[in-house]
């Protein structure tokens, strides 16, 4: 079973250490996050991030994902302003991610992320439709759910 592979970059002798899905944990939170079930994803994926040593990016890039699957559960129990707050610093923990996730598609998942807080900054009752006296106008629809998939 690998839980994470370490990787020396010959020419500058830089250790990074990269985690794939063979890992069954991991690929087991990448699919509960990718079946809408964020809590446990976020319970999963918790707990490979626990033990990694604090200065390795992976942990940074983990802890992101991590925090995308707590960012979408704050959505899905309409807590809007938590889930902005959380993918926000998803968004940033993400930076470089290519480098612990080599296989993963980053850019789709930034693009689908995007949506999401562009969705989430925008306040219930101001999409832009006319207001009809007496009703109650609601926020967009709501994007489709980002996945985490492997790169093509």
């Amino acid at each position: 079973m690998e839980i994470c592979r370490l990787t020396v970059n010959a020419r500058s002798h830089n250790r990074q250490v990269i985690m794939t899905l063979k890992n069954p944990d991991f690929a087991r939170g990448i699919a509960l996050f990718n079946r809408a079930h964020f809590f446990d994803a976020h319970e999963v994926l918790e707990d490979l991030w626990r033990p990694i040593p604090r200065e390795a990016p992976l942990r940074l890039h983990l802890q992101a994902i991590v925090q995308l699957a707590v960012a979408f559960h704050h959505e899905s129990t309409g807590n809007y302003v938590g889930a902005r707050s959380v993918l926000a610093r998803a968004l940033r923990n993400l930076h470089g991610a290519e480098n612990s996730f080599p296989h993963l598609d980053f850019d789709q998942l930034r693009a689908d992320l995007g949506l999401w807080l562009r969705f989430l900054l925008q306040p219930p009752g101001t999409d832009k439709r006319p207001k009809r006296s007496g009703l109650d106008v609601r926020r967009q629809a709501a994007p489709p759910m980002p996945r985490i998939l492997a790169r093509s």
